[in-house]
């Protein structure tokens, strides 16, 4: 395994970073195809062994079940000052607008209910999950400032935003003297790099570190297109993100299978190896042994320039898609709900 520091911090995270959505009990959260402790503990354990250290999470993951399960493993069998645990957290419910919560006080809640969750007495990144159009950033900077001087956060993470977002939010934290965001994790892969418009380059001329999920684009840049998997079949949030771009995102799929045919390994290798070059450590989740083991490995493969722009060159322009088409102005008061275990989240 590689290592690396995160953006303008002190934590040298492993070049991969284990995304754990797909942990937690099925019956719990929306998705059918994640995977019960048992399974979490063994891709954990492993995982371990293969070097990485950087484990992402987030309340809304499974009720909260995610987390659970992730900070008991992590506990079982690793030290705690020896792993970088990232988890995220939501906007503002309508009911705590209506009740005057604040933004502050909308935070402190959140954190303490995951440090519960996760077993832990601080996490070393907390993430916003995504912009809260009802919550005025200024709020939303002074609570996790306030977590940062608390000692239950090490750093702050951004989720799901515009460039113009991250800009703005960093300003006004150098302006008042809050902690400022270190990193962003956001929708980027060989399939969806939109992101190379505008946020790469902020991140790379301010040293933020780039984090992006959905790195094999759910399963879709690791499986060649007659491969089934039951995520494929049931996870309608990928199927909206993607389905609709299928067609021309089928030629860049078709590539990967080529190149790792061409060099013996796997399309995980490739799909990856190809990130790798272009972010710090990007979320990739698992929920097989095997998956794993692929994903470590991408870590020292090497791409020549020639296969890096043959993978490139067939991208075109694809509309947004998920949260942030999703989470914009006019949709900030529409109900898309999260369990979170105590309460549903609206965002």
């Amino acid at each position: 395994m590689q290592y690396t520091k995160l953006g303008n911090s002190e934590l040298n995270v492993s070049r991969i970073c284990l995304g754990c959505m797909g942990f937690g009990d099925p019956s719990r959260g929306q998705h059918s195809w994640t995977i019960d402790e048992a399974h979490t503990r063994e891709i954990i354990k492993r995982s371990l062994e293969l070097g990485i250290n950087f484990y992402d999470t987030a309340i809304a993951y499974q009720s909260g079940t995610s987390e659970q399960y992730v900070g008991k493993a992590l506990r079982d069998f690793t030290k705690r000052d020896d792993v970088i645990v990232a988890t995220k957290f939501l906007p503002r419910t309508q009911d705590e607008i209506e009740n005057h919560i604040s933004g502050q006080k909308h935070i402190e809640n959140m954190l303490n209910t995951s440090l519960k969750n996760l077993g832990m007495n601080y996490v070393d990144l907390y993430i916003y999950h995504m912009w809260d159009w009802q919550t005025d950033i200024y709020d939303i900077l002074d609570g996790l400032n306030n977590a940062v001087k608390s000692g239950k956060v090490r750093y702050i993470g951004i989720s799901n935003c515009y460039a113009w977002q991250l800009a703005k939010a960093n300003s006004i934290a150098e302006r008042e003297g809050f902690s400022k965001f270190i990193s962003v994790q956001g929708h980027y892969n060989l399939i969806f790099r939109e992101e190379e418009r505008e946020m790469i380059p902020y991140c790379n001329e301010e040293n933020i570190a780039l984090t992006p999920y959905s790195a094999l684009a759910s399963g879709r840049l690791s499986r060649r297109p007659d491969e089934d998997s039951k995520r494929l079949r049931e996870d309608n949030y990928a199927k909206f993100k993607y389905d609709a771009t299928k067609e021309q995102d089928a030629i860049i799929i078709s590539r990967v299978a080529e190149l790792a045919d061409k060099r013996n390994v796997s399309m995980t290798e490739i799909a990856l190896a190809w990130l790798l070059t272009k972010v710090t450590s990007p979320v990739t989740g698992a929920t097989k042994l095997s998956q794993i083991e692929d994903v470590a490995k991408s870590v020292n493969l090497v791409l020549t320039e020639q296969e890096i722009s043959y993978l490139e060159e067939c991208y075109v322009p694809h509309p947004l898609a998920g949260v942030m088409a999703q989470n914009r102005p006019e949709n900030a008061k529409q109900k898309h709900v999260w369990s979170t275990g105590d309460q549903a989240i609206n965002k």
